[in-house]
């Protein structure tokens, strides 16, 4: 079981339609598909989309610093080794998704040494996580249509709102159109993206207040720390730490100070191993969590459903894992579909999926 090769494979995949949100819009997934080799012949994948806006690493960056300095790091050691692999990953500052990759990949590989599927590496408390699906800018008619299209065809009763425009009442309008088409029995939970300030979050949530919402996620930044702190404190339903709180520092550090009362895992950002430490410290300081998505593809989308099935406080919530509905195409052999509003682990070892060669080689940049 020792590794014996990392490859990092660009590729890109356009969406049938942009996403958009207060931090930026995405045109074409173009992600990076990392494959794990071991002496036995055994090879693990995972995907690390890049998010320049939110984390500064590009595509051809996490190709870079794999290839240049994480691929001879973890060369030699065994997929048993994964403490190891993390400290020597850690010696290189930020680069988040292109070590997440390699970790999650490391735990397919175990997982398929040992015909086991990751989840039951983790954890196995069950098979299954409801989906959440979010809804990007848009016209409130056209994200009341979206959202009726993905609980008719899809099953889906969570949606997450992108909020964060200015003037707040073309979002506050969004919200209550929402809650008036879908009744009462679906969830909506808001996120900003940090687009407003403290004092138009306070606002706008005033204005929603009515509407039940389940969560307010990074509605203004993190560094404004003393409006964040008032803004958590006078809210009335959990405050979500997404991308300000990524590292179990973090979480001590935005909870401890006020700043958040709930978070956002993200095994694109966090991989398994790092994700495992955040859920343990969520759940002994008592903090709700959302498992997030980093507009993963398919194959990012059931690493997440891996591991948020694996503990009963990531499965509690919907999951946001529908993204991949808006992207023209994918890369495994057998498409993911959520039904009755669930996405499941797939079977077989490892993660249970594969990636198609011929997918692949239409979609790579690299050839």
């Amino acid at each position: 079981m020792k590794i014996t090769r990392v490859e990092a494979i660009p590729y890109a995949i356009p969406y049938r339609k942009p996403l958009r949100f207060a931090s930026g819009e995405v045109h074409v997934a173009e992600h990076v598909l990392v494959r794990v080799h071991t002496d036995d012949g055994v090879v693990g994948i995972a995907e690390a989309p890049p998010r320049p806006f939110t984390y500064g690493e590009t595509q051809a960056g996490i190709v870079a610093v794999i290839e240049q300095i994480f691929a001879p790091q973890v060369v030699g050691l065994t997929l048993l080794e994964r403490e190891a692999m993390v400290a020597r990953l850690a010696r290189t500052v930020g680069n988040p998704t292109a070590k997440s990759a390699i970790d999650m990949a490391v735990w397919d590989a175990l997982g398929r040494s040992l015909d086991l599927r990751v989840t039951e590496l983790l954890g196995g408390y069950t098979d299954r996580m409801r989906v959440s699906h979010m809804l990007g800018f848009d016209e409130p008619a056209a994200m009341v249509a979206e959202a009726q299209r993905m609980r008719e065809r899809h099953g889906i009763t969570t949606f997450k709102v992108k909020v964060g425009r200015r003037p707040a009442n073309l979002d506050v309008a969004v919200v209550r159109a929402l809650r008036e088409e879908l009744g009462e029995e679906v969830e909506l939970y808001v996120d900003g993206n940090r687009g407003w300030t403290a004092a138009e979050s306070a606002a706008a949530m005033k204005q929603m207040s009515d509407l039940g919402l389940l969560f307010a996620e990074e509605l203004c930044p993190a560094d404004d720390v003393l409006g964040r702190r008032w803004l958590v404190s006078q809210l009335g339903v959990p405050f979500i730490a997404d991308e300000s709180a990524v590292t179990p520092a973090d979480v001590t550090r935005e909870v401890l100070g006020g700043s958040a009362t709930a978070i956002s895992i993200k095994v694109a950002r966090t991989g398994f191993t790092h994700s495992q430490r955040v859920h343990h410290l969520a759940e002994g300081l008592g903090l709700e969590v959302v498992m997030g998505n980093q507009i993963d593809g398919q194959l990012g989308t059931i690493c997440t459903v891996a591991f948020g099935s694996s503990y009963r406080l990531t499965s509690h919530r919907a999951g946001e894992l529908s993204n991949f509905l808006d992207m023209s195409d994918d890369l495994l052999t057998e498409p993911l579909e959520i039904r009755d509003g669930e996405l499941t682990v797939r079977p077989g070892a490892g993660l249970g999926v594969e990636v198609d060669p011929g997918k692949l080689a239409r979609y790579r940049q690299d050839s």
